[in-house]
């Protein structure tokens, strides 16, 4: 048996809020938590700087991104796959 590491990335669901940079998109992601005291269910979001090959993703689309080593100071991510497109 072979000592192969099998790397498990963790993978986000975002919709694109700026396409502005080169190869870079910035990812709104948003999640549902529960308050621990009062019981209501609130949004929470953070924003991600993903890596994006040849412009696939455009401002709007609902995109899926996964963890990856760092491609620079503030970009960690990248764009797997468009899930939905912006309409126009």
């Amino acid at each position: 048996m072979s000592d192969q590491k099998v790397v498990v990335r963790r993978t986000l669901s975002g919709r694109v809020v700026s396409d502005k940079m080169n190869k870079t998109v910035t990812v709104l992601v948003e999640r549902r938590v529960k308050h621990p005291l009062y019981g209501k269910v609130m949004v929470q979001s953070k924003k991600y700087h993903a890596d994006v090959a040849n412009g696939v993703a455009a401002e709007g689309d609902l995109v899926e991104i996964e963890e990856c080593a760092p491609i620079s100071k503030t970009k960690a991510w990248r764009v797997t796959r468009v899930i939905e497109k912006a309409q126009a």
